[in-house]
């Protein structure tokens, strides 16, 4: 009697499947259990993807805010007597590359030796200074150069309280 007892689920094994046993014993069948695997992979996915879009929401937002931060800069800059201009104003640079975006400019000159003059003196007060030539024939002398419009604008300020950097003073946008 055992004996056929096995024999049976033997055989009930072998032409039914697993599949058969485990709906007898309450068990999910494997198309079910692929189908759970299935949805638990299109959760994550979900997920996942939600993740994505925030992040991607939230580096929209820094964007805009970096725009609406430089542009209140530029305003307030000008609100506070300052000026920025674009080398494309003067004439455009003359075989002068820039190493920054932006670069206060303490003084301009149409003499060399004045330019060099005002150079020696920014130099020796500690900043890092320059000469920018522009085609019109124009000589400036920049300091301070960044790629940060905020850290340019505290650097004026702090020069301007300073005495090194004049009131009519500049800062030049390298675009």
């Amino acid at each position: 009697m055992k004996k056929n007892l096995i024999l049976v689920l033997a055989l009930l094994l072998i032409f039914t499947g697993c599949d058969f046993v485990r709906t007898l014993a309450g068990r999910p069948t494997s198309a079910q259990v692929e189908q759970i695997h299935k949805d638990r992979m299109a959760r994550e996915e979900a997920m996942h993807q939600a993740r994505l879009d925030s992040m991607k929401r939230v580096q929209q937002q820094m964007a805009d805010s970096l725009a609406a931060l430089e542009a209140y800069l530029l305003d307030s800059l000008s609100q506070a007597k300052g000026t920025i201009l674009n080398p494309a104003k003067l004439g455009g640079l003359y075989a002068t590359k820039l190493e920054a975006r932006y670069c206060i400019i303490v003084g301009a000159f149409r003499n060399r030796a004045y330019a060099e003059r005002k150079l020696k003196a920014c130099n020796e007060a500690g900043y890092t200074a320059s000469i920018i030539s522009f085609r019109n024939g124009l000589l400036a002398v920049g300091v301070c150069p960044s790629e940060s419009l905020d850290e340019t604008v505290k650097t004026v300020k702090k020069l301007r309280g300073q005495g090194v950097c004049p009131k009519d003073s500049w800062i030049l946008i390298n675009e």
